[in-house]
């Protein structure tokens, strides 16, 4: 039986990242929740692995109440400090508190475009692009600045890239990837 080949950076040894990489990263989404969870958990990942986070993935999901929109928009102090002192969760004081500013400024963008889908796929009129073995590019810087304008913190450019690769709207998939061109 032939090896089927993946992205050199895949710890083929975590079952988690296997699955996360085969199944979900590069494939296009489009709905709104799954785009905000995304979002808020790629903030978290600044500075450290993806690998890390993904590994905490279901800790914050409970933490964060499944990433439900109008409660994150609604926490409050108590909220913010029993998750900085949730041990499950990366405990970054400034990522917390950007959850709740970044869920508002999520929310006014659906209030103005009908949908975070529609604002976020919109630059590039819902086509994916194909490339790899970077860190940023225009696109990010573009929407980088624009989430930065309404409100969001969290959202530099590599951040972004991240981002929208996760979603699907970049494809980095490398050549020898048997998901490399697959959408």
């Amino acid at each position: 039986m032939q090896e089927v080949k993946k992205c050199h950076w895949l710890n083929e040894k975590n079952e988690k990242y296997v699955e996360y990489h085969d199944k979900e990263w590069g494939v296009p989404v489009h709905d709104d929740h799954k785009l905000f969870e995304m979002l808020l958990l790629e903030g978290f990942q600044a500075g450290l692995s993806w690998e890390c986070v993904l590994n905490k993935r279901e800790a914050f999901r409970e933490a964060f109440d499944n990433f439900d929109l109008e409660k994150i928009c609604n926490y409050d102090a108590n909220k913010l400090e029993e998750l900085r002192n949730n041990p499950g969760i990366i405990r970054n004081k400034l990522k917390i508190s950007a959850t709740v500013k970044n869920a508002k400024a999520f929310k006014n963008i659906i209030a103005e475009f009908g949908s975070f889908d529609k604002y976020i796929w919109g630059f590039t009129n819902y086509k994916i692009i194909y490339e790899y073995d970077k860190t940023t590019s225009d696109l990010s810087d573009t929407i980088s600045k624009d989430l930065k304008k309404r409100g969001m913190s969290f959202v530099g450019s590599t951040i972004i890239y991240s981002y929208l690769q996760a979603v699907g709207i970049i494809n980095s998939h490398e050549p020898q990837c048997f998901l490399y061109n697959v959408m």
